[in-house]
């Protein structure tokens, strides 16, 4: 029997139930499963090339793809790599697509395809790779908004994304609305702390979360988070809870959740996390599970 909806609802859709952490410095091939309830698996042997500073974004609904980073000759690249809806990831895809780059981002939008956007080459840019339902990653899209690296960027209202955040000449806080068409939009003036290496993942369905990162001041790591309510407007910060760090990953889980792992507090690699709830509530430190490392990215799948 099909639920009953009142007048002028809307049946919130839910999200993908499982997530993936994969690459990362020290240098590593390794993934880790995250499970509908948030936990998260040992490590599974890595496929592909070895890098760091990579990006990824769920497409087709329930896949996901790596893409782009620094190899172990720090040498930007363009590589992909998919990852079907039972979590396995592929071989490089032979047709690599979009200027090689590292510390970019990238999130979903318009429920079944992603976006790569802005990272570094030589210089901070601000291109966008648009990836089909297919897994297809097209050319380059002329950048709009500030040029900058280490961004972070996830989906809200269902079918749409954020980039926001990362540094320029120095940190900064501004945010770039993504269209249920891929549409990038000019720059929003930045709410809360400017900082790079940041993380952000969606919960609740139709919101998102930015958080922890650097900043241009000491204490040089932060845990305070910034939420992304379902019409694309970010919050000014909310305290941080426990330890604060940077260079770390996020993405959602549970259908409605999310969780960051991974990054580096001072000179210590972390393999911990913490669960966002599907009130944006963040956990404190869970303990971590496989290798430690940071520079890695993270999606949703299934």
């Amino acid at each position: 029997m099909f639920p009953i909806l009142p007048a002028n609802s809307v049946a919130e859709e839910a999200g993908n139930s499982e997530g993936i952490f994969g690459g990362g410095w020290p240098y590593t091939l390794v993934t880790n499963l995250v499970s509908n309830a948030g936990v998260v698996a040992t490590d599974v042997a890595g496929v592909g090339t070895i890098r760091n500073y990579l990006a990824a974004t769920q497409y087709g609904g329930d896949k996901g793809i790596f893409g782009f980073g620094y190899n172990s000759s720090d040498i930007p690249v363009s590589i992909t790599n998919l990852v079907s809806n039972t979590g396995v990831v592929s071989s490089d895809q032979a047709a690599t697509t979009g200027t090689a780059r590292r510390e970019l981002a990238g999130c979903s939008y318009g429920e079944d395809k992603g976006i790569f956007g802005y990272g570094k080459t030589a210089s901070v840019v601000s291109m966008t790779n648009l990836v089909s339902n297919a897994g297809v990653v097209s050319s380059d899209v002329t950048g709009v908004g500030t040029a900058r690296h280490a961004p972070a960027a996830c989906e809200y209202g269902g079918d749409k994304g954020i980039f926001g955040y990362g540094r320029s000449t120095s940190q900064v806080s501004m945010t770039n609305l993504v269209s249920n068409a891929g549409v990038v939009a000019s720059d929003t003036t930045g709410v809360g702390t400017a900082r790079n290496y940041i993380a952000a993942c969606s919960y609740g369905g139709d919101k998102g979360i930015f958080g922890y990162g650097s900043t241009a001041s000491t204490p040089w790591s932060t845990a305070v988070t910034n939420l992304v309510s379902n019409t694309g407007v970010v919050t000014t910060d909310v305290a941080g809870v426990d330890t604060a760090k940077t260079y770390l990953t996020a993405c959602e889980y549970g259908g409605d959740k999310g969780i960051f792992g991974f990054g580096q507090d001072g000179p210590t690699i972390l393999a911990e996390t913490n669960l966002v709830s599907n009130t944006g509530v963040v956990s404190s430190d869970v303990a971590g599970v496989g290798t430690a490392r940071r520079e890695l990215a993270a999606c949703s799948f299934n």
